[in-house]
């Protein structure tokens, strides 16, 4: 039996590659903006590999403009605070380096359980290094995680930039 988050990944894995049985199930509560902007994905998708094991990202998202790393995560309470469990937030500092050291823009999803419409939201992990050409353009564009005063990431779905809006942008 796979593991609960597995059925999220597969999920964006096969939205992310334009599947149609995938997205057409996706876009059946979606708002008409979100609808188009989930069936641009069709006319140039991504290749998205499941990474294996943990090593703090979940799936790479690899097309001729642009490629990232995707860690997912999933939660019907709309905030995930990484506090709660301290190998999230080794996960999320692991990915962090990988990420920095290769000038990689560190992209979470956040899926939002029983929801309607768009229930995916993109974050990146906040870098301190601007990041150059595609990657320093999301960068600025998708919204960080938020860090708490005692240094601890906080995931608040309402503060992500939503899926259908971010495959919009790369689309453009």
């Amino acid at each position: 039996m796979a593991a609960p988050g597995d059925v999220y990944e597969r999920e964006l894995k096969y939205l992310l590659s334009g599947d149609e049985k995938t997205i057409a199930k996706m876009v059946k509560t979606c708002s008409d903006d979100e609808r188009t902007a989930y069936m641009s994905i069709m006319e140039e998708p991504f290749v998205v590999v499941r990474a294996a094991g943990s090593l703090g990202m979940d799936l790479v998202a690899l097309r001729w403009d642009f490629s990232f790393p995707i860690e997912v995560k999933s939660t019907a309470d709309g905030i995930l605070h990484f506090s709660r469990n301290p190998r999230l937030t080794e996960q999320a500092e692991k990915m962090k380096c990988e990420c920095a050291r290769s000038h990689l823009l560190p992209v979470y999803a956040f899926r939002l359980k029983g929801v309607r419409g768009d229930p995916w939201r993109i974050f990146t992990i906040p870098i301190e290094e601007d990041l150059k050409g595609n990657m320093g353009f999301l960068q600025r564009r998708v919204p960080g995680m938020r860090i708490s005063p005692n240094g601890n990431y906080i995931l608040r779905w309402d503060e992500g930039m939503k899926l259908s809006e971010f495959l919009k942008y790369l689309m453009k």
